[in-house]
């Protein structure tokens, strides 16, 4: 009687309640450290959370798929539909969730001890990497976002050329569009800065072509595409 109360309760299966624990506990441990100390982009609080739950999650379901084709083709279905599903994330977080996953497996087929040293490896490789700049683009700190407010009676398309010539690598004009009645024009650029330090001398230089009218600056995190 009590062990077919306790087959009903657990299933029948060969893994332990200790056996059961070990890895979920690991797999835990291991998704914890990962979101503490892998390299973000920035990262959400909620994808923080997401990625160290997420081992135990894939080492409970490798657990119970136990070796079962079907099974594992549905859970790897139902896990692309997720994906599917979600916004697109960067490739530094799309990268964590597949260390993430892998941790997982390994917990879940109980290789947590490499587990734990496939962890460590890769967390000391991200962080040299992010240390050396591989990848950065350093120029990108210097994009800006430009807009200009002038009078209609200035010729928009050169006005700025030989400032812009002076404190900036690449510049674009994204919009013109008028205001006012038609008495002033709104102009948006994007543009590489020469260096950051000269931003506020750009400025000053800007307000008087443009009459001391309305200048917004703020950054952006891409880079200005080339002229034509």
């Amino acid at each position: 009687m009590l062990n077919t109360l306790m087959e009903t309760v657990v299933g029948n299966t060969d893994i332990s309640v200790t056996g059961f624990l070990i890895p979920i506990l690991s797999a835990l441990v291991m998704g914890l450290i990962l979101s503490k100390f892998a390299p973000d982009e920035g990262s959400s609080r909620g994808f923080k959370v997401t990625l160290a739950l997420l081992p135990a999650v894939v080492c409970v379901v490798i657990m119970a798929v136990n070796g079962n084709i079907g099974a594992g083709v549905a859970v790897a279905g139902a896990f692309g539909l997720v994906r599917f599903r979600s916004a697109q994330g960067s490739a530094g977080e799309i990268g964590n969730l597949f260390l993430a996953m892998a941790l997982g497996l390994l917990a879940g087929m109980g290789y947590v001890f490499y587990a734990v040293i496939f962890e460590l490896i890769m967390i000391a490789v991200m962080s040299l990497y992010k240390a050396a700049g591989l990848g950065e683009d350093k120029s990108s700190e210097l994009v800006r976002s430009l807009r200009i407010t002038i009078p209609e009676d200035l010729n928009y398309t050169e006005v700025f050329d030989e400032i812009f010539e002076e404190y900036t690598t690449e510049h674009k004009l994204i919009s013109a569009k008028t205001s006012g009645m038609g008495s002033v024009f709104k102009l948006d650029y994007t543009l590489t800065l020469c260096s950051a330090d000269i931003e506020k001398k750009f400025i000053d230089d800007l307000r008087c072509r443009n009459g001391n009218l309305e200048i917004a600056m703020s950054a952006l995190k891409h880079r200005v595409p080339a002229e034509l």
